[in-house]
């Protein structure tokens, strides 16, 4: 029999239960901090600095991201994810107080813990992907997305209770989500302690010598490296802009928060909700189509938003 006709193995779904489950959980945090954050900015007198915020969230994940790879190479992904989200759920806990006692430079520190843990715990895609064979790689990591548009869903679910809560706390509804984040990522890394990683599958007899390692220099030096980080920084920078600017215009255009939350929904579904699609698409008709739709796709949301 060829191994195209052997039956192609079931993801073990109650051993990746505890890591999709946390990755909803961060998700549904991840969208509180960096979109509600725009709100309370402005609530706290400071509209002119309402991307500073996110600005800060981006750029701790991006300085934190070889640290905690590091971490997890030398202690296990399980570790490094529940640092992770403990350091996110202290973060959350920092902003909270300092937006609920208008303490600016607190609230900015917060922000700054939760970008940190967010360049920990985004590596939970590393960690589903390593958790299945080769070819089932694609079905857990298009898995993981979709649990990441649950968790988004489940707090515009909540966004009523959150209202409720924020009135029980005399503040906002935008600041007591930040409360709820934290709430949301502490039980993510109480259930990532439940997860048992399965062993990484064992390399082929080639491919086991240690890679060389690179200067920045020399990586830039590949081909298709320095256009794959130009065109990850602009998108990137594009969405956060987008994401930290809309829900601020949405208030402004009378939108409630549930509304608001409803409206970042729809940007979470779309960020992860067609992984199906998009990673067969790009396998099948290369990384030029995946670059030219997606810069094409990312220009009509920009003028579309005006």
């Amino acid at each position: 029999m060829s191994d195209a006709a052997l039956p192609r193995p079931a993801l073990n779904v109650g051993q990746l239960a505890p890591l999709y489950s946390a990755q909803a959980l961060a998700t549904g945090a991840t969208t509180v901090s960096t979109v509600l954050a725009s709100l309370i900015m402005s609530g706290l007198h400071f509209e002119t600095l309402v991307g500073l915020p996110s600005t800060l969230i981006s750029t701790s994940a991006a300085l934190s991201a070889g640290a905690f790879g590091a971490l997890m190479l030398r202690r296990g992904r399980r570790t490094g994810l529940s640092a992770a989200f403990t350091l996110g759920a202290l973060g959350a806990g920092v902003g909270f107080v300092g937006a609920r006692f208008a303490l600016l430079p607190v609230f900015l520190l917060g922000a700054c813990l939760m970008g940190a843990a967010q360049g920990g715990y985004q590596q939970a895609r590393y960690a589903a992907a390593e958790s299945v064979p080769d070819d089932r790689r694609g079905t857990a990591l298009g898995a993981l997305m979709l649990m990441s548009v649950l968790g988004s869903f489940l707090m515009t679910g909540a966004s009523r209770p959150i209202e409720t809560l924020g009135a029980a706390l005399g503040s906002t509804p935008e600041v007591a989500g930040w409360l709820v984040g934290g709430v949301l990522l502490g039980a993510a890394a109480l259930l990532i302690r439940l997860w048992r990683p399965a062993a990484p599958a064992a390399l082929p007899a080639q491919t086991t010598a240690a890679p060389a390692k690179l200067t920045v220099r020399e990586a830039f030096a590949i081909p298709g490296v320095r256009s794959t980080a130009l065109a990850l920084a602009t998108a990137q920078g594009l969405m956060v802009t987008l994401m930290s600017l809309t829900p601020l215009r949405a208030h402004h255009m009378g939108m409630d928060h549930g509304a608001v939350a409803a409206l970042i929904s729809g940007h979470i579904l779309g960020m992860f909700g067609f992984g199906w699609l998009t990673g067969p698409l790009i396998d099948r008709l290369g990384l030029r189509f995946g670059y030219v739709s997606g810069a094409l796709l990312l220009a009509a949301a920009a003028l579309s938003a005006p």
